[in-house]
């Protein structure tokens, strides 16, 4: 009678901590919405019914020897890891109602379901010289930032470390188990159309769309679009930290960069030589009065254009170069460093992909993603920078600035693998 009477005891106050748990996460979650969906491990399991889901993420973390966090973890990803439906999100962040039902009548959108392709089969396995050239980057990462050789801005901070703001980069599509990290200049826009594609996160006509290219050019870089890191705070609040550990562990990671020197040449084409009023007045006006001698430019990038009047790229490398740059505002996407933009050191990327390899490393990356029987990448651009033009770029720029400019992007050239450009630092 003692023993069965002792058990309901701990029967009731076992009952009445898992709901002194559960009121303490919702504290935590629920002043942001509580989104209840099926969750995904990765591409190899985004079709497996829940059950035997759930089971597989309680056997990949005890095979690990954490298994009470590993409870934790399982029981936490039934309840937020999943995302809601790509419409509903873009809605909530402020999309407009065309980004949804481009055709269909407003409020009454015609649904259309698209069947799942199968996965594509292979009949030859990727090969050993693209596997080995992953592993070699990825390790070339691993050693530098784990010994002292090189030092930069942010190499030893954790991850916990990372400001929300500096996590915007990171696109998360939980549909597939997938997460990029993009970098301007560096084939993000083709990126951006293929990870919008998976996610469906724009329909059109109730579906999603079959071909990357036909997203329409406006929708692109549309941020409520595309679910990064630094919107979790607002969906899970203080356990945003935690999810995005959890999806880091799980998820396929990747990023694509190139020549830091080309990037740069690249960004200033496109912003500087085309007429863009956003980075004429944000940017350009700047360098033309500091280092142009005009105490008054054009208000307008029209204006200038007509009159002649644009920055050349010895100004826009003196205002990167320039102190005065970063205490006025950090660097643009476009041109800040890869290292600040993507932090190899605090995420363990799956995938790293360059410019320079880009049809061939799409292509090895879709298929290691079992995406490929869904989405191709589209073909390369004929009109890109290349770093045989480097020579005649740099051909204005002295010496000097030169190497000043290589020491701020040195961790970029070496973080991924970049030769030292000799030739341009040295007379």
């Amino acid at each position: 009678m003692g023993k069965s009477r002792l058990f309901r005891i701990f029967l009731i106050l076992g009952s009445l901590f898992m709901i002194l748990l559960i009121i303490i996460y919702w504290d935590d979650v629920g002043a942001t919405h509580f989104y209840l969906h099926t969750t995904v491990s990765g591409p190899h399991l985004s079709h497996l019914p829940a059950q035997s889901h759930s089971a597989s993420k309680h056997k990949a973390y005890d095979d690990k020897g954490n298994s009470f966090l590993s409870d934790i973890d399982a029981f936490i990803n039934q309840f937020l890891e999943g995302t809601v439906e790509p419409s509903q999100q873009a809605k909530e962040d402020g999309a407009p109602e065309a980004l949804h039902n481009q055709s269909g009548e407003a409020g009454k959108p015609e649904e259309k379901f698209v069947p799942r392709r199968e996965w594509k089969i292979h009949l030859t396995p990727i090969s050993a010289e693209l596997r080995q050239r992953q592993e070699d980057r990825k390790q070339l990462i691993h050693d530098l930032c784990t010994n002292s050789t090189l030092d930069f801005l942010g190499k030893n901070r954790t991850f916990d470390d990372i400001p929300n703001k500096d996590l915007d980069h990171l696109i998360v599509d939980d549909r597939h188990g997938i997460i990029y990290c993009y970098v301007p200049k560096v084939a993000c826009t083709n990126w951006k159309r293929i990870m919008i594609m998976l996610s469906e996160s724009l329909l059109v006509d109730g579906a999603p769309y079959q071909d990357p290219l036909d997203i329409p050019q406006e929708h692109i870089h549309n941020s409520s679009l595309h679910f990064t890191f630094n919107k979790f705070w607002k969906r899970y609040g203080k356990f945003s930290r935690h999810l995005m550990k959890i999806k880091l562990k799980k998820y396929t990671k990747f990023l694509f960069v190139r020549d830091p020197f080309v990037r740069l040449i690249s960004a200033y084409r496109n912003k500087f030589e085309q007429e863009n009023e956003e980075f004429y007045k944000r940017f350009a006006v700047i360098m033309l009065k500091r280092y142009g001698n005009y105490s008054d430019p054009p208000a307008s990038v029209v204006d200038a254009f007509a009159a002649g009047i644009r920055p050349s790229f010895s100004h826009f490398v003196q205002y990167l170069l320039d102190s005065q740059t970063e205490k006025e505002m950090p660097f643009n996407e476009h041109w800040r460093q890869v290292y600040r933009l993507c932090h190899p050191c605090q995420v363990n990327y799956d995938f790293v992909g360059k410019l320079e390899t880009l049809d061939e490393d799409a292509e090895h990356l879709l298929r290691i993603l079992r995406v490929d029987n869904i989405v191709q990448f589209p073909a390369s651009s004929r009109n890109r920078t290349v770093s045989s033009w480097e020579q005649d770029w740099f051909a204005k720029i002295p010496y000097e600035l030169r190497r000043k400019l290589y020491k701020l992007y040195e961790a970029d050239f070496k973080l991924f693998g970049y030769s030292k450009p000799e030739k341009l630092l040295h007379e």
